[in-house]
């Protein structure tokens, strides 16, 4: 009996691997590099991307479609060995002075010391809301997956479906959130050693270019705004049937508890834990927020 379940077990990983892999877009249908004078190159017919960075320039893509509200996916490889200075990013964003935006960024470090994850969410121009963690894994030996969730109610940041951070919505408390504007998904490879690796004290070492990071597997399930259409206007929300896991998505008490598991032991930066920043006290919503 024991066998059996430990086959079944095996099948269920199997098939979960198997949709990952079936429900991956394709780089030259959902994206266009748009910087870095071939820096960047799509692989294996649309299946993986590669972004570089020397010394002339970085490189960078963008989805070609708007997007309000959603599910975004996508597995990445970060640049080995001396990677400090560099800084690999997936986040979305609006444009204009008054943008929203949503921002998964990774820190390069010297040879031998972990990543930085750098988390922030802007509002309507304004961001100072960062949280940043160290990977518990080497990011560059093999790909992960960092996943934004995004509806009405939260954000969630995650790595390999462990949640790292929640940033809810506090209107109620006049506290902006991103929910009006629609975002694009960009990604990128840049130089910014004056304020990257612990805090710009370590540089960039230029012997080891060129550095480049590999991205695959982008999966996005999102409301596609078109002309200020949406795509997902044409259906009821009310039903829960209608709805996407996504659009009703919440931490289980499992969820919860890994939460705090990364952020009691891989937390290193806070932005409501800062007084030396914030000196005239912290956000309000600093006061709500469990995580």
């Amino acid at each position: 009996m024991a066998n059996s379940h430990y086959l079944l077990l095996i099948s269920i990983v199997l098939m979960g691997s198997l949709v990952v892999v079936l429900a991956a877009g394709n780089f030259n249908d959902l994206t266009e590099i748009t910087w870095g004078d071939g820096r960047g190159k799509i692989l294996d017919g649309g299946k993986g991307l590669s972004l570089s960075l020397d010394k002339l320039s970085g490189s960078g893509f963008q989805s070609k479609n708007e997007y309000l509200y959603g599910r975004f996916d996508m597995q990445i490889k970060f640049v080995p060995r001396n990677s400090a200075g560099t800084v690999t990013t997936f986040f979305l964003s609006s444009q204009g002075e008054g943008h929203d935006e949503i921002d998964f960024e990774f820190l390069g470090n010297v040879t031998g010391e972990p990543y930085t994850v750098h988390t922030n969410v802007y509002s309507q121009g304004k961001g100072n809301k960062e949280q940043q963690f160290h990977l518990w894994f080497d990011p560059t030996t093999a790909f992960h997956t960092y996943t934004i969730v995004w509806n009405a109610n939260h954000i969630v940041f995650l790595v390999d479906e462990i949640p790292i951070r929640v940033y809810n919505n506090h209107e109620s408390i006049g506290i902006a959130y991103p929910k009006s504007q629609p975002m694009k998904v960009y990604c990128s490879l840049w130089n910014a050693d004056e304020w990257a690796t612990q805090g710009g004290r370590v540089k960039t070492d230029w012997t080891q270019a060129p550095f480049t990071a590999y991205y695959r597997n982008i999966n996005i399930d999102g409301c596609v705004v078109k002309s200020g259409a949406s795509s997902c206007a044409s259906r009821s929300t009310d039903s829960a049937n209608n709805a996407k896991s996504w659009e009703t998505h919440e931490l289980d008490a499992k969820g919860r508890n890994r939460v705090r598991w990364v952020q009691s032991k891989h937390m290193v930066y806070n932005y409501c834990a800062d007084s030396k920043r914030f000196p005239q006290g912290y956000s309000q919503e600093c006061k709500r927020s469990r995580f």
